[in-house]
């Protein structure tokens, strides 16, 4: 840039790159200079950002009507609504220490205009005031992740202590596979030497203390994970066999249902009753949700899965006796 100019028009540069609107009266007045001669720097500034697309990854300076101003329009660079967006979904999630996610909001706000940044601010700050973290037992579950995702990456083994469901501490030396996120926690998908074959789940959340292995392990086939056939088959993050199940559902909307289960389809429909079948990983979470559901769901098939609902219904209605 400097091959073109006045230190006026660098400081319009840099007005425009950290987001700013450029509105000529108003630089005019305040550089003490025509209007004219600020849209001459203006187009100085254009036929530069034309000779270096690349390097400036093919922005280019636009008018924009409603602000009466020019300002600079680079598609590389995050929209404020994409912010928005993304922080409203971290932030919904709840997977993030408190520090952490304060941080990353901090972050990403630099990426809006300065023009709405007071709007985004002004939200944001909101929910982050009463932002909720859900428990972890770890000290960082975003530094557990990069850790992981490193060893994934690298093909390390790795040796974890893991909290489980009931408490205790365990400690498993693992191959780790891939990570998922679902409902508030992300989860390492990985093997063990025990069930070579068979994937396990563990809360990134739980784990304590990750120890890198110096051992490594080949990229063998039958470890390979395909990450989005198994979001399409198991959104309960519960280990289990691939089934067909097939069930009823009179509920106000059958599109929420299609929506939690990626594999379920609409084979018959009558009347407020809509017949769904999906492929599901079989478990526990599976169960949970389908009661979740109430009088609106009554399963068809397989038998083992309505025996299951059935067992756990008179279960739940013993509480009650």
């Amino acid at each position: 840039m400097k091959e073109i100019v006045s230190d006026r028009i660098l400081e319009i540069f840099y007005r425009l790159i950290k987001g700013e609107v450029c509105n000529r009266k108003s630089l005019a007045e305040n550089y003490h200079v025509s209007t004219k001669t600020i849209g001459r720097d203006i187009n100085r500034i254009k036929n530069f950002l034309a000779e270096h697309k690349e390097l400036m990854n093919y922005a280019e300076i636009i008018y924009d009507p409603k602000l009466k101003s020019h300002v600079l329009n680079d598609n590389e660079l995050l929209k404020n609504s994409e912010v928005f967006a993304i922080l409203k979904v971290l932030l919904g999630a709840r997977c993030f220490h408190r520090e952490d996610m304060l941080s990353i909001v901090q972050k990403l706000e630099k990426f809006t205009t300065l023009q709405h940044r007071d709007i985004l601010v002004n939200i944001v700050g909101k929910e982050m005031n009463c932002y909720s973290e859900v428990h972890s037992d770890c000290d960082s579950v975003i530094e557990n992740l990069w850790q992981v995702i490193k060893c994934i990456e690298e093909k390390r083994y790795i040796t974890v202590t893991y909290l489980k469901m009931d408490r205790s501490e365990v400690i498993r030396k693992l191959r780790p596979a891939s990570i998922m996120f679902s409902e508030y926690y992300f989860y390492l998908i990985a093997y063990d030497d025990k069930e070579p074959e068979k994937a396990k789940y563990f809360r990134i959340d739980r784990i304590r203390y990750i120890r890198e292995n110096r051992e490594f392990f080949k990229d063998d086939r039958k470890y390979q994970f395909n990450e989005g056939m198994f979001r399409k088959q198991n959104q309960f993050m519960f280990p289990g066999d691939v089934v067909k199940i097939e069930f009823e559902f009179t509920g106000l909307s059958v599109q929420a249902v299609l929506d939690r289960i990626p594999s379920a389809r609409v084979i018959r429909k009558k009347g407020r009753t809509s017949v769904i079948t999906a492929e599901v990983n079989y478990g526990r979470g599976l169960i949970m949700y389908l009661l979740s559901q109430g009088a609106w769901i009554k399963v068809l098939s397989p038998q083992r899965l309505i025996d299951d609902m059935k067992e756990e219904i008179e279960t739940m209605k013993s509480l009650y006796d």
